[in-house]
């Protein structure tokens, strides 16, 4: 899984935490949560703002 896999990013946070609110996360522990995943495999440092906001919006899509 990279970075641009948004989609199945959001459904592994979802369903790994799925006590937490999305929105209220910051931004490096969205990206620590993301890193964490089990099959993650890009680069840890290849990501950006827009990227993270990404995954936190898709993410909290699937909360609602």
């Amino acid at each position: 899984m990279r970075w641009t896999d948004i989609q199945q990013i959001a459904a592994q946070l979802a369903a790994k935490h799925p006590d937490r609110k999305p929105l209220s996360v910051e931004f490096p522990e969205v990206r620590d949560l993301v890193i964490g995943l089990e099959g993650f495999s890009d680069d840890p440092a290849r990501y950006n703002v827009r990227i993270l906001e990404s995954i936190q919006l898709a993410w909290s899509d699937r909360k609602d």
